[in-house]
């Protein structure tokens, strides 16, 4: 449990540094920040957010410190992006609403035009 708080804390915090080479600095080893990494790229593809999928096969195979950063990474990477609104979503959901109070006040207009 600790390590999720770390971790989150870890990813709000990145300043200058990428991701991984905070976590380098911070002491975890240079498997784990590398799947981390490449685990959290996935992660933002998997939830329709800028991202790139990427996993070293043999190194998750064989790797245990890799295969446990790819699978921390995905997942922090996922929930995050997914829980972030999407800004198209949103201008599909308002936009409807903004045509549809537009043609309500175009035909009230209207009414008041021909029919004073």
């Amino acid at each position: 449990m600790w390590r999720w708080a770390l971790v989150s804390v870890m990813v709000v915090l990145v300043g200058c540094q990428s991701t991984h080479e905070q976590m380098i600095s911070q002491g975890y080893p240079p498997a784990y920040a590398d799947g981390f990494k490449d685990g959290c790229g996935s992660g933002r593809e998997a939830a329709g957010v800028n991202g790139q999928f990427e996993k070293n096969v043999p190194r998750y195979l064989h790797e245990k410190l890799y295969s446990t950063g790819w699978d921390d990474g995905f997942r922090q990477c996922q929930t995050s992006a997914a829980a972030q609104p999407n800004q198209s979503d949103w201008s599909v959901q308002h936009g409807d609403d903004r045509e549809r109070a537009w043609q309500q006040q175009k035909t009230q207009g209207e009414g008041r035009a021909y029919h004073p």
